[in-house]
């Protein structure tokens, strides 16, 4: 079965770099799924989970922050706001940040907070937790 160069660049380092069979991710416009050969695309993500599907192995998933996918025929390229691997996750710190989201999510009737960055923060903290398997 073809494969295609999957790419997962932050501002900060190149996060992954493999030959995937298949990949899932969540755009603005509803999920995703890439296949090599697939028409050229770029699209802007939302907060989620990319799934890596290889051939012969267990699925990956990736947990990004929001980004653009930029698809080529033999190539993948998610430049990513931050992206981490379920290993690199520390599952305390996000639970730590899901709970300060809530806490000010609840909070913004009250105070002057702003909602839409609790509200993305929140997103970012359960997609954490959620890619953790935590």
């Amino acid at each position: 079965m073809s494969t295609f160069l999957l790419e997962i660049v932050t501002p900060e380092r190149k996060v992954y770099a493999e030959q995937a069979n298949m990949i899932s991710a969540k755009g603005i416009e509803g999920e995703l799924g890439i296949l090599p050969n697939h028409i050229p695309l770029v699209t802007p993500l939302k907060i989620g989970s990319i799934t890596v599907k290889k051939m012969g192995s267990k699925d990956e998933i990736i947990a990004v922050n929001g980004g653009f996918m930029e698809v080529r025929k033999d190539k993948v390229v998610i430049l990513a706001e931050s992206a981490e691997l379920p290993g690199q996750i520390d599952v305390d710190r996000a639970k730590a940040a899901k709970e300060r989201a809530e806490k000010r999510l609840a909070e913004t009737k009250q105070e002057n907070v702003d909602f839409k960055r609790a509200e993305l923060a929140l997103q970012r903290a359960l997609n954490r937790i959620d890619v953790s398997g935590k």
